[in-house]
């Protein structure tokens, strides 16, 4: 199937999950992960109905921009993102998903303040508790909810999870349950602020479908859109 086939079988497949369970499709957000993608396959995505691309990789995101392969679609950052690379990511995207500490809060909030801006961004829950993953405890979410509704330069419009492999069809739904009433508990303790928080991404391209059945808002998805991701070359 051809880029466009398989984008417009993704969205078909959201659609279907999302009415399955009385939802508004529209409701639902289908951001390209574009990770090792170049930019003319960015730009074709863009062209065949992609409205949000995210990236993983700060250097990538960077090229790109300078080539301008993200016109007409919004950018989000859906990676890691290491405090020292803060500065090339605050004010460049819409959304920086994967705020997963203090540490790179307080960071991100430092320089959305140098910058004068107010930066949208998720929290982003290591709802697995791997250790090879990034993101915060859940029992930690609160506390951290606190002092992002609290930054003046930040906008906390949810939340962001990457659960284990399933390794069985439908493995990942409790991850995506638990996910969903984090969801909700942090959109009713936060009083004023919660018309902003409206984000819940969960869900990648193994798993999607359960993730809008789950309450999903933003599904990232890669290779069910691009196929198997190129090699990584690296530069001498």
């Amino acid at each position: 199937m051809s880029l466009a086939e398989n984008i417009a079988q993704v969205q078909a497949n959201i659609a279907a999950a999302a009415l399955e369970v009385g939802r508004d499709p529209s409701e639902i957000t289908l951001a390209a992960a574009t990770k090792t993608q170049s930019t003319e396959t960015i730009r074709a995505a863009i062209a065949a109905g992609i409205t949000v691309c995210g990236e993983n990789r700060v250097q990538e995101m960077t090229a790109h921009l300078e080539d301008n392969a993200y016109q007409g679609a919004e950018l989000h950052f859906i990676g890691h993102l290491q405090t020292n690379k803060v500065k090339y990511v605050v004010g460049r995207v819409a959304l920086i998903q994967s705020v997963g500490s203090q540490h790179l809060l307080n960071a991100i909030e430092a320089q959305a303040a140098k910058l004068d801006l107010v930066q949208d961004i998720l929290l982003e829950v290591n709802i697995g508790g791997e250790e090879s993953k990034s993101g915060i405890p859940p029992q930690e979410l609160p506390a951290l909810a606190v002092l992002a509704a609290e930054a003046p330069h930040l906008r906390l419009r949810g939340l962001m999870a990457i659960p284990p492999v399933a390794r069985t069809p439908g493995g990942n739904r409790p991850f995506f349950t638990q996910m969903e009433q984090l969801f909700v508990d942090i959109r009713t303790s936060m009083g004023d602020n919660r018309s902003h928080i409206n984000c819940l991404s969960i869900g990648m391209s193994g798993d999607y479908t359960d993730a809008v059945r789950a309450g999903a808002t933003i599904v990232r998805v890669g290779t069910a859109l691009f196929g198997p991701r190129p090699p990584m070359t690296r530069k001498a």
